[in-house]
């Protein structure tokens, strides 16, 4: 089964740092953006190894929404 998750990759002076917001704790860094890219996925597939049935159901059935804010600062 195939499933999607949200990662967020920030650059910093290190290499390059990703998290998955729905999964809590699963993150990883890389030196470049195509090894940061293959570490979350292995990250994401070792860490979904260990939901039960029941857990990663509620991924197939969840609705998320992400948008871009902008906010003006005094």
């Amino acid at each position: 089964m195939s499933y999607r998750f949200n990662t967020i990759i920030e650059k910093d002076a290190h290499g390059f740092y990703a998290f998955c917001p729905e999964l809590e704790g699963c993150h990883t860094q890389g030196d470049t953006l195509e090894e940061v890219i293959k570490n979350m996925r292995e990250a994401i597939a070792l860490y979904i190894e260990t939901l039960t049935p029941d857990e990663l159901r509620q991924f197939s059935d969840r609705q998320l929404f992400t948008t871009t804010l902008e906010v003006n600062v005094a």
